[in-house]
């Protein structure tokens, strides 16, 4: 299965708060923090919430 890895680039501070979640939830908590998460609609979800704040690139 394809796996996403997930750089926070800028700050939750001042954004909403269920995407201070959304970011929590990832595992993200500061800026050039880095996970890799599985391919899935609930995590596409959550990125698709705080894309201004992530980059995503796909790993195999």
């Amino acid at each position: 299965m394809a796996r996403l890895k997930i750089t926070q680039t800028r700050s939750k501070i001042g954004g909403q708060q269920n995407q201070r979640d959304s970011l929590r939830s990832l595992g993200l908590k500061r800026i050039g923090d880095v996970v890799v998460k599985e391919d899935r609609p609930e995590i596409r979800g959550m990125v698709a919430k705080v894309s201004h704040l992530v980059d995503v690139e796909e790993v195999d």
